[in-house]
């Protein structure tokens, strides 16, 4: 499973995220990453929202509506997985 490494602007802080799917919508390009490569790992959603070069800037999606809509089509693109939205 490929990874990305993705690095908090404010922190600086650097996480390894594993690369579940990616899609586009509209243009926009969207991230399905996880934690680990456990069954039970968080997932996120990530928006591509510049571009420098060879690196990527992504933002988590905090959109309600966009989060249920890209959810959807991860869910179509990877049916072999269970997503479950926890509203936190």
């Amino acid at each position: 499973m490929e990874t990305i490494i993705f690095k908090d602007a404010e922190s600086g802080v650097e996480d390894e995220l594993y690369v579940l799917e990616q899609t586009t919508i509209n243009g926009n390009t969207y991230l399905l990453v996880a934690e680990d490569d456990s069954e039970e790992s968080e997932a996120y959603i990530f928006r591509q929202v510049g571009e420098n070069g060879e690196e990527f800037t992504y933002e988590p999606v905090e959109d309600d509506d966009e989060y249920e809509s890209v959810l959807k089509i991860f869910e179509n693109l990877i049916e072999d997985v269970e997503i479950v939205y926890q509203d936190n």
